[in-house]
């Protein structure tokens, strides 16, 4: 009886080791898989704004959006901006104009000439600035200009996210079905995607201040995968070295 419980906690502990040994070469598998789609992602964030601007995709082709093909590519549209703007709550660093810190980004509407609609992101302004009273100059131009800009995909909230302040027209997400609705844009005519306006759209006065779209990350998956197939190195020359000391008795 002895001998079959010993013989049970061999095959339990033999399978608790081998299912470890599995998670952490999946861990580290997986981590070599999001280095291939991170480096992809740096490439195409530091190649793709500064091309040529094409013309930003209409409705025709927003069914099947491919996201991964045209995030951070640089467009060029015309149309008009229309009245209003609300803030998202922005901490900007790594910033290419002078301002810097907690703020916000200045959504507004805009209407091609075609017809459908797209929200921009005007640029930064910091938290002191967020009245536009405090910041003459800083309108958009009226009538009808043609604009450039880095598309960028939705940034829906997640399950900490403050939800937002509709009095204060105030976000602390960039989630384009709210923001829409708080223009009242119809979902069907409005692009599923943002635009941030580049470095030269920004206003003689400086403000709001754009060029920002951020496009720089962190890139630590080698270094995880690295930990993760070493953990499961070490546990493999220990269950080696157990398995040979027993051996030698």
């Amino acid at each position: 009886m002895a001998s079959q419980t010993f013989r049970v906690r061999q095959a339990v502990l033999a399978l608790l080791v081998v299912g470890a040994f599995a998670v952490l070469i999946g861990l580290g598998t997986w981590q070599v898989q999001r280095l291939a789609w991170k480096e992809a992602l740096i490439a195409a964030a530091t190649e793709r704004p500064v091309a040529a601007p094409v013309a930003a995709p209409g409705p025709a082709t927003w069914p099947s959006f491919d996201f991964d093909r045209w995030d951070y590519r640089r467009v060029s549209l015309t149309g008009r901006f229309d009245p209003g703007e609300v803030h998202a709550f922005w901490v900007l660093s790594d910033q290419r104009g002078p301002l810097s810190g907690p703020g916000y980004a200045v959504i507004v509407p805009f209407t091609t000439v075609d017809g459908w609609h797209v929200l921009v992101n005007r640029g930064f302004v910091p938290e002191e600035k967020e009245d536009p009273a405090t910041r003459p100059g800083s309108a958009p131009p009226d009538g009808t200009v043609t604009i450039e800009a880095i598309l960028r995909r939705d940034d829906p909230p997640n399950f900490v996210t403050p939800a937002p302040d509709l009095d204060a027209r105030r976000f602390y997400s960039r989630d384009i079905a709210a923001i829409a609705a708080a223009f009242g844009l119809p979902g069907d005519d409005t692009a599923p995607y943002q635009l941030d306006l580049v470095a030269e759209e920004t206003p003689a006065g400086g403000l709001p201040q754009a060029g920002e779209s951020r496009i720089t990350f962190p890139n630590n998956h080698l270094q995880y995968a690295v930990t993760w197939y070493g953990l499961a190195l070490c546990l493999a020359g220990v269950v080696i070295a157990a398995l040979w000391r027993r051996r030698g008795r």
